[in-house]
């Protein structure tokens, strides 16, 4: 047993990240909106833990202490909140294909700035992030409860008015609209809290990959999170998780077969949307489950 989280404790923790990140895409699909802002987001966390462990926070002998880490995070959030609430307001008003374009324009635009920006390293990036732990592994202590909360604030957010709100905007605006809805506060609420999530899953992997750089959180990213919702469900908050662990290690587990597991990769994606078109996990096999 130990021999296989020594091997496989880095691909655990990416799977576990992985599902956050399939949340962040959720949450905004909650109200109807196909944003792809994720990545955009988690870059951005990632640059800040990167910069403030390396540039400002004193250096010293052994592990990077927690406490750096949590401001971080508390910073990371702050900024992804506010910029997603700048950023919602004027893009949200858009929908489907034109709002997925404006999102990814985001990502793009925050790329672009850390490639030409000093303080991001440019194209080559920010190496030699500090560690929290002494081993990979480790790293469960923060991402299992950390998945674990935002699995159950998720689900208690589908249950209250503002779950049901979000709901009914992604059933249909216009009826939702005149039940006295504000549509336009639902979406950027569940946009910003989305943003967040991606922000802070960032802020950790910055210091997991003990590198950053311009090629996180790119166009190619958008898809794959997308992907995390879509074929592990988008009807329940179960499905991102799903996805996103289940994608995540796919490719991986496919390693040992060289590079046409990139081809048996895409294969299965497509097929998998094709039988399963509303995901692997829905509310109705979630019932037949606790039966």
């Amino acid at each position: 047993m130990a021999d296989f989280f020594n091997t496989y404790g880095h691909l655990i923790i990416s799977t576990l990240f992985g599902a956050m990140l399939g949340l962040s895409i959720y949450l905004p699909l909650m109200a109807g909106q196909l944003s792809l802002a994720s990545p955009g987001f988690y870059s951005l966390g990632g640059y800040i833990a990167a910069i403030l462990s390396t540039q400002f926070f004193p250096r010293s002998e052994g592990t990077y202490p927690l406490h750096f880490l949590g401001v971080e995070v508390i910073l990371s959030a702050i900024l992804s909140g506010i910029l997603a609430i700048a950023l919602g307001i004027l893009v949200l008003r858009l929908r489907g294909i034109y709002l997925a374009i404006a999102t990814i324009a985001f990502g793009e635009i925050i790329r672009i700035l850390a490639l030409n920006l000093e303080i991001t390293g440019g194209a080559v990036g920010i190496f030699g992030i500090p560690q929290p732990f002494d081993i990979p592994l480790a790293y469960l202590w923060i991402a299992i409860p950390l998945l674990i909360l935002v699995m159950f604030l998720v689900y208690r957010l589908e249950k209250t008015n503002v779950g049901l709100a979000l709901r009914a905007i992604q059933v249909d605006e216009l009826a939702a609209n005149s039940m006295g809805i504000n549509s336009t506060k639902y979406k950027v609420l569940a946009f910003t809290l989305g943003a967040i999530l991606a922000g802070i899953v960032g802020t950790i992997s910055a210091h997991f990959l003990n590198t950053w750089n311009a090629r996180q959180g790119t166009f190619d990213s958008s898809i794959i999170y997308l992907a995390f919702v879509l074929i592990g469900g988008s009807k329940t908050f179960v499905g991102p998780v799903f996805g996103g662990i289940l994608l995540t290690a796919l490719p991986e587990v496919l390693r040992e077969i060289g590079n046409i597991r990139l081809i048996i990769f895409g294969i299965l994606i497509v097929l998998g949307t094709i039988f399963f078109p509303q995901g692997f996990i829905t509310p109705n096999l979630l019932k037949k489950w606790r039966k």
